[in-house]
């Protein structure tokens, strides 16, 4: 049910490397057995670097990649030559990217655009060799630094699908049907709770050539701010959508209560995703007849509605065009 090849969420360690020590040497030639001071520095210790690669929607090349250590600099030699410095480690990661200290949750780095570098640990500094120290009354230094030493951490790697609409609602509301009727997207679609576990991503096509990204975010219960269910990992999605499209099914009991529930986990994750702009779709209207429609019509919260079919495509021209009008002014 669930694919395995969508990670979105690594734990790493990562170190990054130990900058090379100085070099204690001096100056010797056939004719001068004791020349001066001429220790090279040591070379900086290689940085671990995260880069946004657009090509890439998943975190499954890092899966079992517990530990990632980049190369020690070389120390110094003589003739003053500075020692090599360690190579740099790069990972690749998708788009949406956050790099999160484990213990505090502190964001270490945030990739949000393609092509993207950011170094998240700086490698070791070299230690400076005994020329740098020689003095007027001390032209022989017999000390040299060492290489400051890299840094070592944990480091929690999570996705954040990015998207133009976010699609939100219970399971079963009908987001995956919706979303491969409206692209080409093959979400696995059955009628059971959590049939989506991964988030799924399609581009639907519009007028003139345009299109948005549409994002089916696996279905919240209840209570998935306080990590009922898979909900935290799913909410976290929702948070770089441009726009949120509520979904509830007609057959609902109470659509104004089952959004208002929708819309307090959204509040209890993160209260700026209230600030987002939101539609209302009310799913599986070739259900309902014109006089059910009316009547459900007077209790609906305040935001722009239809009544959808993804089976007979009800209304679905009608929707995009909710959705681009809203994408458009929000841009």
């Amino acid at each position: 049910m669930d694919n395995p090849n969508f990670i979105d969420y690594v734990k790493i360690l990562f170190r990054s490397g130990k900058g090379g020590a100085g070099s204690v040497h001096f100056y010797r030639a056939k004719y001068i057995p004791k020349g001066g001071p001429d220790g090279g520095d040591g070379g900086r210790g290689g940085h671990i670097i995260l880069k946004a690669n657009p090509q890439m929607w998943t975190l499954l090349h890092l899966k079992y990649r517990k530990h990632i250590f980049a190369e020690n600099g070389q120390g110094g030699m003589g003739q003053n030559m500075t020692g090599k410095q360690g190579a740099d480690q790069v990972i690749e990661v998708p788009v949406g990217t956050i790099a999160r200290d484990p213990e505090t949750g502190e964001v270490l780095a945030e990739l949000m655009e393609p092509g993207q570098e950011v170094i998240l640990f700086f490698g070791g500094r070299g230690g400076l060799g005994n020329n740098y120290f020689k003095t007027a009354v001390n032209q022989a230094p017999r000390y040299a630094q060492p290489g400051e030493e890299g840094i070592e951490q944990w480091v929690i790697l999570e996705l954040k699908v990015l998207a133009d609409v976010g699609l939100v609602g219970f399971p079963n509301a009908g987001k995956s049907t919706l979303l491969s009727v409206l692209s080409a997207a093959k979400p696995e679609i059955a009628d059971y709770p959590f049939t989506t576990l991964t988030p799924k991503l399609g581009i639907v096509s519009y007028r003139d050539n345009r299109s948005f990204v549409m994002a089916d975010i696996p279905g919240i219960i209840e209570g998935a701010s306080e990590g009922r269910g898979l909900g935290l990992r799913f909410l976290r999605h929702i948070e770089r959508n441009s726009l949120l499209l509520f979904m509830v099914s007609g057959e609902a009991k109470d659509i104004r209560k089952e959004y208002d529930i929708l819309l307090g986990e959204l509040e209890k994750h993160n209260p700026e995703l209230l600030t987002k702009q939101r539609l209302l779709a009310i799913t599986k209207a070739d259900l309902l007849d014109e006089e059910l429609e009316e009547m459900l019509s007077q209790d609906l919260p305040d935001i722009p509605y239809t009544f959808i079919s993804s089976h007979t495509q009800k209304n679905l021209d009608i929707l995009k065009d909710m959705i681009w009008r809203k994408l458009e002014k929000g841009g």
